[in-house]
């Protein structure tokens, strides 16, 4: 369920910490991540220690996305802040290095992920939320059948300035 011919979603191992240390730490993505303070390895190795729990007691799943080909994480994709009664989650996808982006692997990655929350998870909804002006990943979640139904006025500063965020919503038809 969570592979194709490319790509590979799969669950965090120990061996993941280093990878993720150096993703979370990129002071590139803290912009798109709210994040303001540098994570510790430890603070990751209990999270990935965590993810064992499973998504119904963390709240959230965390997976790599790895290529079939020479079984290289290119990135990681998220459902967070799940809420099993209400039938919903956020989901984010990040493809870190520039020369893996533009490939098809961010949408392939998304498709897996939609086809299990809401087939497997038996989710109704994902949403997500993408600054106004990130076209790349707005066209993604679009494309993936995701659309618009918000805009938060001046909701991210980004140390200079205010910018606006959209949040999308896609709805599974199937329930």
């Amino acid at each position: 369920m969570l592979k194709n011919k490319s790509i590979s979603l799969r669950a965090l191992e120990p061996y993941d910490i280093e990878t993720l240390y150096e993703w979370e730490n990129s002071t590139d993505l803290w912009r798109i991540s709210s994040t303001s303070v540098p994570i510790s390895k430890h603070q990751l190795e209990l999270f990935v220690q965590e993810s064992s729990l499973g998504i119904y007691e963390t709240k959230q799943l965390r997976l790599m996305i790895e290529s079939n080909e020479n079984k290289k994480a290119v990135g990681c994709i998220d459902l967070f802040d799940f809420e099993a009664f209400h039938k919903r989650a956020g989901i984010g996808i990040l493809i870190f290095d520039t020369r893996d982006r533009q490939k098809g692997v961010a949408f392939e990655a998304l498709t897996l992920l939609i086809d299990y929350a809401f087939n497997f998870l038996e989710l109704h909804q994902l949403y997500c939320n993408i600054l106004i002006d990130n076209q790349a990943s707005i066209n993604l979640f679009k494309k993936a059948g995701f659309s618009i139904v918000a805009q938060k006025k001046e909701w991210f500063w980004t140390g200079k300035t205010w910018k606006d965020e959209y949040f999308l919503q896609k709805l599974n038809e199937a329930i």
